[in-house]
């Protein structure tokens, strides 16, 4: 009879501390002593822009005809110092994700689907393709502490040049590639041994600080005749400080990147345990902005997390200029779909689950480099779903706008935002909803 019982009939109770999850872990960790490595972003929860509502327009203001009265979606990036800034048709960007991290035909993909709607891409870690590049009408190149790939050449050919201090992912931490996915071309890139784990510095070699920084960014903007934006991307940790450095060091444009945002392959516990929400990030940042009389005027690009229209327009209305997409992307693309149950199932995963990115075995051909599953991928229809997945998230934000009375995204502002919780009300700096409380908002920042 007491076979027959549910464990809660039992009394048996799953502990929140040593869960199933955690006693796993332990179980792991014990067997192989190792710690363990996957691709992807936080999966715990925290506040996020789902914790918060817009204030649609009524009585007290008016709302635009969605389809007679026009709302502006284009951006400007890095006119603070570039003679050839960027101008995008859409404030929605394609995050650095490198060849290596992903397929050459998912990185042309990404460059196709970019230039289709009038928005830019980034190269990521290991250099240029000449297939992102020769299907990127504006691409942005990241330089990186690894220097893997570095070419003064390819800077000059890029549109942007970011230059990357930490990722959300695994702020203070560099970045990983398994030997797996160091093929003979990303080793020829990379100046690597083929076949050999590759593990990236987590800071750059030339300098310990921001008066160094200043003195690398003169260097570039040297190399490239002052013609390139300057991008300077930080993990969200210290943020309001780290905005405030770049700035000063002569940053064009920060980007902020939440601890949401995902990674080809880091330590679990970096991706989990070291970071803050991007929720948590943006008014910081734009705080330090508005002290230095820059907002707007060095442009705020938001990344980690972002996968609606509404992500879109809550992250503009709270100071960004842009946002950044990573994970969302690579979906848009194909990965992750359920068309591929099986073969996830046979690596131990399943479609919407998958995030062992690391290992280089992706049956839809875009976190791989092997040469049979990168076949299966045509970056021809990869492109056109990214466009088509870009084009939603702008006409979603363009009708949250358009609602709340505005004739741009950038004219959204925290006014138009409300919070369902506590902690993201406090975190983004807008009232609980239903009152006037901004909790935190009477003591210091």
């Amino acid at each position: 009879m007491t076979d027959n019982l549910s464990l809660g009939q039992r009394g048996l109770r799953e502990s929140a501390t040593f869960d199933r999850a955690a006693i796993a872990e332990i179980q792991r960790a014990a067997s192989t002593g190792i710690y363990d490595i996957r691709g992807g972003g936080a999966k715990r929860k925290v506040p996020h822009f789902d914790d918060l509502l817009f204030l649609g327009a009524s009585m007290s203001r008016y709302p635009l005809e969605g389809y007679r009265e026009r709302c502006g979606t284009d951006v400007v990036l890095g006119d603070r110092n570039a003679k050839y800034p960027l101008h995008l048709d859409t404030p929605v960007t394609i995050a650095g994700m490198s060849f290596g991290a992903l397929s050459g035909r998912a990185k042309e993909a990404l460059g196709r689907g970019a230039s289709e709607v009038g928005t830019s891409t980034t190269t990521g870690d290991g250099g240029m393709t000449p297939e992102e590049r020769g299907q990127s009408k504006h691409l942005v190149y990241q330089y990186l502490p690894s220097r893997y790939g570095m070419n003064p050449d390819d800077l000059r050919k890029a549109d942007a040049i970011e230059v990357v201090l930490g990722q959300g992912a695994k702020p203070g931490g560099g970045g990983m590639l398994l030997g797996q996915k160091i093929s003979e071309r990303v080793a020829g890139m990379r100046t690597l041994p083929q076949g050999i784990d590759q593990r990236s510095a987590s800071r750059h070699p030339d300098w310990t600080g921001p008066d160094d920084l200043a003195i690398k960014i003169g260097e570039l903007r040297e190399i490239t005749d002052w013609e390139k934006p300057i991008y300077i991307k930080v993990g969200a940790t210290r943020t309001y400080y780290d905005v405030k450095l770049a700035v000063h060091a002569g940053a064009d444009v920060v980007v902020v990147d939440g601890m949401q945002g995902g990674t080809a392959a880091t330590q679990d516990v970096f991706i989990e345990h070291v970071g803050i929400p991007t929720l948590a990030a943006i008014p910081q940042a734009v705080q330090a902005l508005q002290e230095l009389d820059m907002h707007r005027k060095v442009q705020l690009i938001v990344s980690g997390g972002i996968r609606t229209g509404a992500d879109v327009a809550k992250a503009m209305a709270l100071g960004a200029d842009a946002v950044a997409i990573g994970s969302a992307a690579l979906i848009a693309l194909g990965d992750n779909d359920p068309q591929h149950e099986d073969e996830y199932r046979k690596l131990g995963s399943a479609a919407g689950f998958y995030d062992d990115y690391q290992e280089g075995k992706d049956p839809a051909g875009i976190t791989t480099q092997d040469p049979e599953l990168a076949a299966r991928f045509d970056p021809i229809e990869g492109g056109r779903r990214l466009a088509n997945y870009l084009r939603v998230l702008t006409m979603e934000a363009q009708t949250i706008a358009r609602a709340c009375g505005k004739a741009h995204l950038q004219h959204l502002e925290p006014e138009d935002l409300v919070a369902l919780t506590i902690e993201s009300a406090a975190m983004a700096r807008v009232p609980l909803a239903g009152t006037s409380w901004i909790p935190g908002m009477s003591g210091a920042f």
